[in-house]
């Protein structure tokens, strides 16, 4: 598994403010939105391409275009959706399909309560959206879950990460023969003893979205 910590100042200044408490819900969105375009920019560095020829008002040449199948953009609700807007800014020919997890906060493992995908992903690159890669239970379920499936090459997009879910997601993943790629804002201390990212930013779906009721 590859790691990539995205060093840019644009992407430390966003995300500074996402940290603010005193950021509110719509400023996060669109900020969060932002963010995401920039960090899918380097996570899309090894999509797969092809040749093409065109025409341009010149003369003809050959450039290259997305390959096919074309990506899937796979967010995981509810927070995930916050990302995919930013996302498919840089990825508009992409597919995109759900999933539904949630992390037991007593057993702090992952759940799957919903899925929309194809159910054949052979051949297919597969760009994971998670806001918070914490305990690293969700992410290494969703990558195993569209493994399963038959896609050949995973990348995360996570606006933060701790050490303790990298470390999970590698040891969770080592079997598998396929490039799996986390690419994130920042790597931060530590985990808390309620599993949330320290210093972080808080609940990203709460932030996203707001605290619902029940």
């Amino acid at each position: 598994m590859r790691t990539l910590v995205v060093d840019h100042p644009l992407v430390a200044h966003k995300l500074t403010v996402l940290r603010d408490k005193e950021t509110d819900s719509p400023t996060f969105r669109s900020l969060a939105d932002e963010l995401v375009t920039l960090l899918a920019y380097e996570a899309t560095r090894d999509v797969r391409v092809e040749a093409a020829d065109i025409v341009t008002p010149v003369a003809p040449t050959t450039g290259i275009r997305l390959a096919s199948p074309r990506p899937l953009v796979v967010p995981i609700l509810r927070a995930g959706l916050g990302m995919l807007d930013g996302m498919m800014r840089l990825l508009p020919t992409a597919e995109v399909g759900f999933l539904g997890m949630v992390r037991n906060e007593e057993t702090l493992e992952a759940v799957t309560y919903a899925e929309r995908l194809p159910d054949d992903l052979t051949g297919r690159q597969c760009y994971v959206l998670d806001p918070m890669l914490a305990t690293g239970g969700t992410l290494a379920a969703a990558i195993r879950f569209l493994v399963d499936r038959g896609a050949d090459h995973i990348t995360a997009v996570c606006l933060l990460a701790a050490p303790e879910g990298c470390e999970r997601l590698e040891a969770e993943l080592a079997d598998l023969d396929i490039p799996v790629t986390v690419v994130t804002a920042a790597m931060d201390e530590r985990l808390n003893d309620k599993g949330y990212i320290v210093p972080g930013l808080g609940d990203a779906g709460d932030r996203l979205y707001g605290i619902a009721a029940g």
